[in-house]
Formats: C-alpha cells, sequence, structure tokens
C-alpha cells in the first residue's frame, strides 16, 4: 500500500473510531451536562493544543516538511490552545468564558480547515513519512479536535431549555 493511501485509511479510521467513542461514551454524557460544563470539559482538551508546536522542533519532523503545512499548524494549535486556556482561566466570569469558548472553536476550527488545505495542496499525504514522530496527530489527535469544534458548536447553538437559560442568566450576573 502505498504512503499515501495508508495515511488516508489512517485519517479515515482516526475519524471513525472517535466517531464510535464519541457516541457511545461522550456524547450522553456532555449532552445531558449544562452547557458551561460541557464547553469546559471540550476547551480543557483543547488546552493541550499547544503541542501543535512539535511541527516546527528540528529533529522531530523532516526538514523537508513543507514550511507552508508545518508553520500554520503549530501556530494555529499554538493560539487555539492558549484560547482554551483562557476560557478555562476566566470560567467564574461568564461573560468572558463565552467569549473565549466562541474564539477557540472559531480559530481551532478554522485553522484544522486551512491545515487539511495546505496539506493537500503540498501533497502531504504523498510524504506522511516526512512527519516523523508527529504521524500520529494528524490521523489520532486531529479527528477528535475537529469532531469536538463540531459538537461545541452544536452545543452553543443548541436552543437551552428555559431553566437553563434562567440559570445561565443569573449565574452570568
Amino acid at each position: 500500500m502505498s504512503t499515501e493511501r495508508l495515511f488516508q485509511l489512517h485519517l479515515v479510521l482516526g475519524y471513525v473510531a472517535w466517531l464510535l467513542c464519541l457516541h457511545v461514551y461522550v456524547w450522553p454524557r456532555l449532552k445531558s451536562m449544562d452547557p458551561f460544563d460541557a464547553q469546559r470539559a471540550i476547551a480543557t482538551l483543547h488546552s493541550f493544543r499547544f503541542f501543535g508546536l512539535v511541527f516546527i522542533l528540528p529533529g522531530i519532523v523532516s526538514p523537508d516538511l513543507p514550511a507552508s503545512f508545518a508553520v500554520f499548524a503549530a501556530y494555529g494549535d499554538l493560539a487555539t490552545g492558549v484560547l482554551a486556556m483562557l476560557a478555562l482561566l476566566t470560567a467564574p466570569i461568564r461573560p468572558l468564558f463565552w467569549l473565549f469558548v466562541v474564539a477557540f472553536n472559531l480559530v481551532g476550527a478554522t485553522d484544522l480547515i486551512v491545515d487539511y488545505y495546505h496539506a493537500i495542496q503540498s501533497d502531504l499525504p504523498a510524504h506522511a513519512g516526512e512527519l516523523g514522530a508527529t504521524y500520529a496527530i494528524p490521523v489520532i489527535y486531529v479527528p477528535v479536535l475537529m469532531i469536538t469544534h463540531v459538537v461545541a458548536f452544536f452545543l452553543l447553538l443548541r436552543p437551552q431549555p428555559k431553566a437553563t437559560r434562567s440559570y445561565l442568566s443569573f449565574r452570568k450576573s
């Protein structure tokens, strides 16, 4: 099997595995949680996105890894991770918390979409071996990040029961 096909298979299976995990374990719990607590759980996962900086760490990835992919991916992940951490740090100040939740999800989802674009433009699947030790990031870590951004947006846009809306309004004060 070619490097490109193997990488694509790994990526697809990464999404399938995480969607199965979400369906069985995560979604039932998240949808039953208070919206604040659900978003805080998602922000906690995304606070580890500083790890994406390894794409620009010498000796970890091949120096031939396209800079158009590596640099944007690294700093997009860093920005998302910092915004997620700011959401967690501002949890006691609900308006700021919600602002950072929206911000890290917008920045993070955009980062992943642009990373996919750069990966396709630079033919990254055919050169997946150049990812070195970071190979697991796009095939294991990125699927769960993208899935949780979609879940976060769904939860943000989902109509809240009247009691929850009243509680949230009271808590923001």
